[in-house]
């Protein structure tokens, strides 16, 4: 575009507003083409400048608004002081007469025409990186479901069993009542939340203190998780599944015993949620299903420039998920 526009909008204008001498290609034509090649590289540049100064401060979809306010703002500002400087300078320099805001009028549609085409290719453009995003996040959301979800019965039928399970359970059997309930709300978050991108804190802690209760009669007090969140937090929002496959893996790739218990701690640092335990690794890992961190990983990708950070440090394997301000 700068290649073809300025050189273009140098012969055109001039051309366009002294017919006359372009018609005689005379000397007076030429001056006209300097002066017209001197505002176009200057007011394209610039404004070019401020375009690409307002995509970084404003790159997301619903700040279009601010940035177009913005750019037009700035816009109509640098068209208009640099066309009365080069009409001062350049006008009575060469003609030695008053310029003044005549360069200014006849920029305003070019400089409009190239902001439109500016902004038209860099929608077109965001708007097929959000398609590309969608198709993927899908495919990540299909990928972690399968893992989770993997030889599923069909929920209505494992419902119902479980609630013929529950009539039969003796009632003074709490425990046992106690883990059928938890065990139910596991499975029940799973299949309300595999359609979603993104949950609220407060509904994925729900589930991990679920899950982890099922984990506790098996691993009693070898098995410690130590949550430490501030009330803000839980108003923020996380991948689906994402804290119960970083609690998984602890589990599946640490020995949990008497002599060697496994502390998984939950906290929260800043716009970061950070998960970290203590490493004590087995000699034989358990079959993996390949999901888990990469997943995770990959669907934050899709839905925030922030990373996800995995640390092993000092005895311990961190992982650092940041912290959405907003449902996607």
């Amino acid at each position: 575009m700068r290649l073809i526009g300025m050189p273009l909008l140098s012969l055109v204008i001039p051309a366009i507003q002294h017919f006359s001498d372009f018609r005689q290609l005379n000397a007076a034509y030429g001056m006209y083409v300097v002066i017209a090649i001197c505002t176009t590289v200057s007011l394209w540049e610039g404004n070019r400048f401020i375009i690409k100064r307002m995509r970084c401060r404003f790159p997301a979809y619903n700040q279009t608004t601010r940035r177009l306010l913005s750019e037009a703002a700035l816009g109509l500002l640098f068209t208009f002081v640099a066309t009365y400087l080069l009409d001062q300078v350049l006008c009575k320099l060469i003609f030695h007469n008053e310029g003044l805001f005549v360069g200014f009028r006849m920029s305003l549609i070019p400089t409009l025409l190239v902001y439109l085409v500016y902004e038209a290719i860099y929608f077109f453009e965001a708007w097929k990186l959000n398609v590309r995003k969608t198709e993927s996040l899908a495919r990540e959301s299909v990928q972690s479901q399968l893992a989770v979800l993997k030889n599923q019965l069909d929920p209505h039928f494992l419902f119902n069993s479980m609630n013929t399970l529950a009539a039969l359970i003796d009632d003074e059997n709490i425990d046992a009542q106690q883990y059928l309930e938890r065990l139910s709300d596991v499975y029940r978050y799973v299949l309300v939340s595999r359609t979603k991108n993104t949950v609220l804190l407060e509904e994925e802690i729900a589930f991990v203190d679920a899950y982890v209760y099922l984990n506790k009669i098996r691993f009693r007090d070898n098995l410690q998780v130590d949550k430490q969140l501030s009330p803000e937090a839980y108003g923020q929002y996380v991948t689906p599944l994402s804290l119960q496959m970083l609690i998984e893996n602890a589990i599946k790739h640490n020995v949990v015993s008497k002599e060697s218990p496994l502390t998984i701690r939950i906290q929260q640092e800043g716009d970061q949620l950070v998960v970290a335990n203590n490493i004590q690794e087995k000699t034989i890992l358990e079959k993996s299903t390949r999901v888990g961190l990469q997943n995770i990983i990959n669907r934050y990708s899709l839905l925030t420039d922030r990373q996800v950070e995995v640390v092993r440090q000092g005895g311990l394997f961190t992982v650092k998920i940041p912290l959405l301000a907003q449902l996607a």
